[in-house]
């Protein structure tokens, strides 16, 4: 382990079928008026709208509907919630749906006090809150981004041709969480093995960074192997409640902050996928599959020990007579193969990339200085051609 960190998590999580009965008893520690923020209505068809509306009536609380949240939640949609807190004075933001409802209730908690420009104090500037904020809840409907239980939000801005994430503080983590595997369930297979690549992408991202023998990474190795074997299940029998509810208590550890403790990220595939997902409106874990291969072995060889850690105690490949290199390779494949089989989009093309608008999907990439190599522009597109 090295370097210095503290871990402070304060999200209360409520995990299992009898999870909701926990919801009213949390809805009663803040004021009289929440906003109930979701997105295209499923829930409304699934049941899960009518026991989250009992709660609040059990509750006694006055209800500000924010219907209409997208997968990809815009900032024009957080500046209409913004507006929503401020007119009906809310004191609670009651998020239920996937990461995009949850992240869009961290940025509304943000913004809606703000007297700057959000967007570039918080997504560009990347400043914290020093204003008003609101208290967020959160009712899990599906798993991937771990937004139950960190300060993450990324957001789009369609004018400024940007997707960008920004990690609050522990000020804006959900109060409380409630996790019932059976919410996942009402999930299309699409979006479920979406979910599931986000999930391994945020384990990927933290663990391919540093060279230190850490015990984060073997806490991770945990994670990516329990997700492998719960997610070849899951895609084969969606129903089954104990592959879901490892899933699903495997996501929000994936990204509650506890695996970066003791060494950096990475975090290049999500800016990349950000990109693509701006352009195209793709789904967010798709956009990620597509382009995670061909930039693991654009950067293989600068953080091969790793990588070979990641083919051997993660995949379960066998050292012996092979080089560093044979090893990592066949990691990869180990990997791309998992992936075949669970069935997420392996080309950004399907998702709508093409030469056309590849340039404008490289001129949103955000390049980060970490990892095991800065890229260039230049890598981005090299990178971009090879994932479609």
């Amino acid at each position: 382990m090295q370097g210095n960190f503290t871990y402070h998590n304060p999200t209360k999580l409520y995990f299992g079928e009898d999870a909701m009965g926990h919801l009213a008893e949390e809805l009663k520690k803040y004021g009289p008026v929440v906003m109930l923020s979701y997105g295209g209505g499923s829930i409304k068809r699934n049941g899960i709208y009518d026991a989250v509306t009992a709660a609040l009536k059990e509750a006694d609380k006055t209800v500000v509907e924010d219907p209409g949240v997208m997968p990809n939640p815009t900032y024009e949609k957080v500046m209409e919630g913004c507006q929503k807190v401020r007119d009906h004075k809310v004191d609670l933001i009651l998020a239920v749906g996937g990461g995009s409802t949850i992240d869009y209730a961290k940025a509304v908690s943000a913004s809606a006090y703000c007297e700057e420009d959000a967007w570039q104090k918080y997504w560009v500037n990347q400043k914290s809150p020093d204003s008003k904020t609101v208290p967020v809840g959160a009712v899990l409907t599906m798993v991937g981004t771990g937004s139950e239980m960190n300060g993450g939000s990324v957001i789009t801005n369609r004018k400024e041709g940007f997707k960008r994430g920004k990690v609050f503080g522990t000020a804006l983590f959900p109060k409380f969480a409630i996790l019932n595997p059976r919410f996942t369930m009402t999930v299309p297979q699409y979006q479920m093995v979406a979910g599931f690549f986000d999930i391994m992408s945020h384990l990927m991202e933290q663990y391919f960074a540093g060279m230190a023998d850490c015990t984060t990474d073997y806490i991770n190795e945990g994670l990516m192997r329990s997700l492998i074997h719960a997610s070849l299940i899951a895609a084969k029998n969606p129903q089954d409640y104990e592959a879901r509810a490892n899933i699903m208590w495997t996501a929000t550890w994936a990204l509650n902050t506890l695996l970066k403790c003791g060494k950096g990220g990475d975090w290049e595939v999500h800016q990349i996928g950000h990109a693509i997902g701006l352009v195209t409106d793709a789904t967010h874990g798709m956009t990620l599959a597509s382009v995670s291969l061909p930039y693991y072995r654009h950067v293989m060889h600068d953080g091969l020990h790793q990588f070979k850690r990641f083919a051997v105690n993660v995949w379960g490949v066998r050292p012996e007579g092979k080089s560093d290199e044979q090893v990592a390779k066949e990691g990869l494949a180990c990997l791309e193969a998992w992936m075949t089989e669970i069935g997420v989009v392996m080309h950004s093309k399907e998702l709508g990339v093409c030469e056309e608008n590849l340039e404008q999907v490289a001129d949103a990439v955000l390049i980060l200085p970490v990892g095991y190599r800065t890229l260039t522009r230049d890598e981005v597109v090299e990178i971009l051609r090879e994932s479609m």
